[in-house]
C-alpha cells in the first residue's frame, strides 16, 4: 500500500506515487529471489489501469517473470500510422525500503524511481488514458504504451519488443530529459582489458614481467594521450566521446611480481563509431607505444549510439510540441538505441533531471509531471 504526504493530489501525481510504492528493481542489482526484484507489481499494475481506461492490453512475456506490458488506443479510422510510447519500468536497487514510500514535499515527489523512470510511465499512460476518455481522439494513428522491462542492464525488454517485428513511426522513449526533446545520444562500450606478464619472487623481480606495471602504462596513455585524441573527435549534439577507466586488478600479494592484471574500460562512442573501429583503434594505440593487452566484451549486447533526424516530419511535430526549436543529445544509453537500430526512428524525452536519477533522494516536481503531460497531449491534437 503506497503512503502519500501532503495530500490532496492529481491523477498523474497519484499515478506516479502507486507506481513509487510497487517496487521494481532490476533482479541483476539484487540477491536471487529478493522481494524487492522483478517488474510484475508494475505490469499487473500497468495492465489494470490501463484495462479500465478502455485501452486494448497485450503482455509480452520476455524473461521468466518479467514482461513488457503494451496498452493500445486503436484510432476510429484505418490505421496510417503508429506512435510508441516507450518507458521503462525497472529501477535500480533502493538504499532503504524508505524509498519505496512516496512523499510528496514542496512541489516534489520522492521516491526510487520517480524520475528514472516511474515520472514518465505516469505521464505517458497518464495522457493515452486522458486522450482514450476524449472524444477527440485522432481518427488514423495508433497510439501504443509499451512499459519495457530490463532497461538498466541488457535491455531484454526493447531488445524483445524489437525483435517481435513490432513497427512504428515514431517512438518516444521515456527518460528524464528536463523536458528537452533528444535527437541522439552515445553509446556504451564495456571493454576489458588484461595484460600478462611472467611471475617471479618479489626478492628477484628482474626476473618476471610485471603485468600490473603494464597496465598502468595503457591507464596513462588512455587517460592523456587517447583522452585528447577523442576530444578532437566531435559531435554537433553530443560533443566528445569519452573513455573511462573503471577499475582495476591485478596480482595476488607483494612478494609476487604479478603475472596478470585486468582493467575495465568504458568507452562511449558517437555515431559512426562501432565497437569493431573502437577496438581497432585501441590495438593500434597499443602497438605504436609497444604495449601489449588483450581486449574482451565485458556487455553480453552490444549498446550503440542512436541519431535521429530532427527533419522528420514526426520528429519536427513532436518539437514543436515541447517549443523547442531544435533537438540536443544525451550522454547517456537509453532503449531508444535498440529500437532505432530495429527501424523505429527514436526520440527521448520526459519529465525529470538525469542528476536526480539514481540517488538516495531521487525526485520529480510535479510541474514537470505536468508539463511532459500537457506536451504528450498537445502533441497527440495535432495527429490525423
Amino acid at each position: 500500500m503506497f503512503r502519500v504526504y501532503l495530500a490532496p493530489v492529481t491523477e498523474i501525481e497519484k499515478l506516479a506515487c502507486e507506481l513509487i510504492a510497487l517496487p521494481s528493481v532490476n533482479p541483476a542489482f539484487l540477491p536471487q529471489n529478493h522481494p524487492e526484484a522483478g517488474e510484475a507489481r508494475v505490469a499487473d499494475f500497468l495492465a489494470a489501469t490501463a484495462g479500465k481506461a478502455g485501452l486494448d492490453i497485450e503482455v509480452q512475456k520476455v524473461l521468466p517473470g518479467r514482461s513488457n506490458v503494451l496498452a493500445r488506443l486503436v484510432p476510429a479510422g484505418t490505421i496510417q500510422r503508429r506512435i510508441l510510447l516507450a518507458p521503462h519500468t525497472d529501477t535500480v536497487a533502493a538504499f532503504s525500503p524508505e524509498q519505496f514510500a512516496p512523499r510528496l514535499r514542496h512541489g516534489r515527489i520522492y521516491g526510487r524511481g520517480a524520475c528514472d523512470t516511474k515520472g514518465s510511465i505516469a505521464s505517458m499512460l497518464g495522457a493515452l488514458m486522458a486522450l482514450a476518455r476524449s472524444p477527440a481522439r485522432p481518427g488514423s494513428t495508433e497510439i501504443v504504451f509499451a512499459g519495457l522491462i530490463d532497461e538498466e542492464n541488457e535491455q531484454a525488454g526493447s531488445r524483445a519488443l524489437a525483435a517481435s517485428g513490432f513497427s512504428a513511426d515514431l517512438a518516444i522513449v521515456g527518460e528524464p530529459t528536463r523536458l528537452r526533446v533528444v535527437t541522439a545520444h552515445k553509446g556504451s562500450l564495456w571493454l576489458r582489458l588484461e595484460t600478462r606478464g611472467k611471475a617471479a619472487h618479489g626478492a628477484c623481480p628482474h626476473l618476471g614481467r610485471n603485468a600490473v606495471h603494464e597496465m598502468a602504462r595503457i591507464v596513462d596513455l588512455l587517460q592523456t594521450d587517447y583522452a585528447r585524441q577523442l576530444q578532437r573527435r566531435r559531435h554537433p549534439l553530443l560533443g566528445c566521446a569519452t573513455a573511462s577507466v573503471g577499475s582495476i586488478k591485478g596480482g595476488s600479494q607483494p612478494n609476487i611480481v604479478p603475472a596478470l592484471c585486468e582493467a575495465s574500460l568504458d568507452r562511449r562512442t558517437l555515431p559512426g563509431e562501432t565497437e569493431s573501429s573502437v577496438r581497432g583503434e585501441l590495438q593500434g594505440l597499443f602497438r605504436r607505444h609497444k604495449l601489449r593487452a588483450t581486449i574482451r566484451d565485458e556487455k553480453a549486447c552490444a549498446c550503440h549510439p542512436m541519431e535521429t533526424g530532427a527533419e522528420l516530419p514526426l520528429v519536427r511535430k513532436f518539437l514543436e510540441a515541447a517549443r523547442q526549436k531544435g533537438p540536443v543529445g544525451a550522454h547517456y544509453f537509453c532503449d531508444a538505441s535498440v529500437l532505432a537500430h530495429a527501424g523505429l526512428p527514436s526520440i527521448v524525452f520526459g519529465p525529470g533531471d538525469i542528476a536526480q536519477a539514481h540517488t538516495a533522494e531521487e525526485w520529480i516536481s510535479v510541474k514537470s509531471l505536468q508539463s511532459s503531460t500537457a506536451c504528450l497531449l498537445k502533441f497527440f491534437s495535432a495527429l490525423p
